[in-house]
């Protein structure tokens, strides 16, 4: 029997894998993944397909760090099979860990590093009232692949860019496609969002310069101001902020000076 539990971070669900799988074998999470990939795609797809999930389910198999420098690893999975960073499933899995007592916790603060695919994460869980209040981590070097990137989509010539944050995403104004960011459009925003990946991939290979295996246009952010929705997967959008589509948004308006050094970014 597969025992999960489910949390969820600004409205975006994880499903967390507690127990019932087999061990992820691998030195690296990476390795792990592809051992998922392997082994236990059939788990992923029963929990993440109807009746048991739905469109916009996501989760992770939790696993062991790769050495004594972190507490615990984790491979994410969504509906179409496994992301190499998730930042609201880090927020999630972190306060998993510390409410079912798989880490120790102390207040006010308790430290707790996690393995990802894409690397190393710290994280810093506030802690009040023996309950966690709110998550937060340091994410992998992010870094704009390509700025003023111009692609045939949707009956237009759009520019857009392309940028890391864990994983890659191309990111464009909405106003593009003369689309506000509001619910009625979703439909829209994920047949265009399918699109641009489809064009991006076809005409080039889009992989991290230090590690191969991180490679593909994992979502599409499309933004306006200070908001934005996120189209992944296979047309997954995403509820919460995007935690790894924010890195890569981040390194992107740095890149073009739009927000200065030191300032918070408010969804």
């Amino acid at each position: 029997m597969v025992s999960t539990v489910d949390y969820h971070t600004a409205g975006e669900p994880f499903r967390i894998v507690s127990g019932g799988v087999p061990p992820l074998q691998g030195r690296t999470i990476l390795e792990k993944r592809r051992f998922a990939l392997e082994h236990l795609d059939h788990i992923r797809q029963l929990l993440v397909f109807e009746p048991r999930g739905h469109a916009d389910m996501y989760g992770g198999f939790v696993t062991e760090a790769e050495n004594d420098g972190a507490q615990l690893g984790v491979v994410f999975f969504h509906n179409a099979g496994y992301s190499t960073a998730c930042g609201h499933g880090t927020i999630a899995l972190v306060t998993w860990a510390i409410d079912a007592a798989i880490v120790p916790a102390s207040s006010p603060r308790t430290e707790v590093v996690v393995d990802v695919p894409s690397g190393r994460l710290t994280t810093v869980a506030t802690i009040q009232d023996h309950r966690v209040q709110s998550v937060r981590f340091r994410n992998v070097p992010s870094f704009v692949l390509e700025d003023g990137l111009t692609i045939s989509v949707a009956g237009r010539r759009v520019e857009l860019a392309i940028a890391y944050g864990g994983a890659f995403y191309a990111i464009v104004p909405a106003e593009r496609f003369e689309l506000p960011i509001e619910p009625a459009f979703v439909p829209r925003f994920i047949d265009i969002g399918r699109d641009i990946k489809a064009a991006i991939e076809a005409d080039r290979d889009i992989a991290h310069p230090l590690e191969p295996e991180l490679q593909g246009i994992y979502g599409v952010m499309f933004t306006m101001g200070n908001r934005n929705v996120t189209v992944f997967a296979d047309g997954e959008v995403d509820r919460s902020p995007c935690g790894s589509g924010t890195s890569a948004r981040l390194a992107l308006l740095d890149r073009r000076g739009e927000l200065v050094r030191g300032t918070t970014l408010m969804h």
